[in-house]
């Protein structure tokens, strides 16, 4: 039983998306979408204990679902075509078959075309990012409010109304022509950046990283680079992620525990992704627009570049941060400055930073502002606060690993 409750889970997370987004596709309607998906899946947990975990669990899960997707279209179908008869009136036929519907478009990618569908211009871009994130990412509404820094009860509410504004509007189920595709860009890149970095940190379970997130992320963003080869911002985005992801095998320990930056070993950092980053940023920077995912994968290639911590430049890291305050102004910029200013000079000025009312007071919620905090304080043997500013991380984190690590760093100032 154990097996077949990991054989679902796992298909969950890793197909979640592909499914949501070809059932979409087909419905028009995130809801329906989701009943075939959960119906998929409950089938999956009645039946493969007893008829065994397929070949493909995959497949089967798709498979089904998309079954009961066309069962449903079927069915509503039928059903109108019975009113009309009855007013004297029937479906035409192109009408009668939406399952023969092909959108005429660059976008071959139904998950790619989901994202520029859920980025319409009529949900304001917290709504449209939230909904993308539930739909295609099978984010739940509690990773999803933690990306954005809001209660739980809060994001639930924005979900359910940017839901009824689609259905109430009529925003059409479709993906929009060409010529306005770079219209809803800036809440593709958001969507994408914000899968990616549920991927890369993890805010719940047992493991540090979702690798399905964040390579789905990375496969989403190579798309939108071919759809997109000239915008500096998709270039800039694309290679941060394959920046930030090159640190994958370094950044968790034997034991499943968090290896901070400085205490990688780099041998294990992928090399070709690192090279591709680099031609990237470097690439999107001769454009001469520069933005935050340019900025930030700047930040990403410096540190990728190092041969050791000793030789990173914190310096001009420190300095991109100040130049990414100013083009996207946020309190979560600001700490990350402050950690750079620490490294680059002194772990007081980085405290001195955090510290500051416009940095700490949005960020109480936020644990990694105090996990930041506590380390700069147990490099100034200041325990007694840092013993407090991470218990406080504590109670903030819902990741398994990380918990464990905060623990473990408790202990030593304790």
């Amino acid at each position: 039983m154990l097996d077949t409750h990991q054989a679902i889970e796992n298909v969950f997370r890793n197909e979640y998306g592909k499914v949501s987004a070809s059932l979409i596709r087909i419905l028009r309607n995130f809801d329906a979408a989701e009943e075939a998906i959960q119906e998929a899946f409950a089938t999956a947990l009645l039946r493969w204990p007893t008829d065994g975990v397929p070949d493909n669990p995959a497949a089967w899960i798709t498979t089904t679902a998309r079954r009961k997707a066309i069962d449903t279209v079927r069915h509503d179908q039928v059903r109108d075509q019975k009113y009309l008869l009855i007013g004297g009136s029937q479906l035409e036929e192109d009408e009668f078959d939406m399952l023969d519907d092909i959108d005429e478009s660059l976008l071959h990618d139904d998950r790619l075309r989901l994202v520029f569908t859920c980025c319409h211009p009529a949900l304001n871009l917290d709504a449209r990012v939230a909904l993308t994130l539930r739909t295609l990412g099978g984010l739940s509404t509690t990773e999803i409010s933690q990306a954005f820094l809001v209660p739980e009860a809060t994001m639930a509410q924005r979900l359910v109304r940017a839901k009824r504004k689609i259905k109430d509007a009529g925003i059409p189920y479709s993906v929009p022509a060409d010529n306005i595709l770079p219209d809803r860009l800036e809440g593709v890149l958001v969507v994408i950046y914000l899968i990616f970095n549920e991927g890369y940190s993890a805010s719940s379970g047992n493991g540090l990283t979702r690798n399905d997130l964040s390579s789905e992320a990375v496969r989403l963003g190579q798309a939108l680079t071919e759809l997109m080869p000239d915008d500096p911002e998709v270039l800039g985005l694309l290679a941060l992620m394959l920046l930030q992801d090159s640190r994958r095998d370094s950044r968790q320990s034997p034991e499943g525990l968090p290896v901070l930056l400085e205490e990688q070993d780099r041998s294990k950092w992928d090399g070709n992704q690192i090279r591709e980053g680099v031609s990237l940023i470097e690439r999107a920077l001769q454009m001469g627009r520069p933005g935050q995912y340019q900025v930030q994968a700047a930040i990403a290639a410096i540190h990728s570049q190092a041969k050791s911590p000793e030789n990173t430049d914190w310096p001009q890291i420190a300095a991109l941060y100040g130049t990414l305050s100013q083009i996207q102004p946020s309190p979560v910029v600001e700490l990350n400055r402050a950690v750079a200013l620490a490294m680059a000079h002194s772990p007081e000025l980085g405290l001195q930073t955090m510290d500051q009312p416009e940095v700490s007071e949005p960020l109480q919620q936020y644990r990694w502002y105090h996990s930041a905090r506590a380390d700069l304080l147990r490099r100034l043997e200041r325990n007694d606060e840092a013993s407090a500013a991470y218990r406080r991380a504590l109670e903030l984190t819902t990741n398994v690993s990380e918990t464990k690590f905060l623990e473990g760093r408790l202990a030593e100032v304790s």
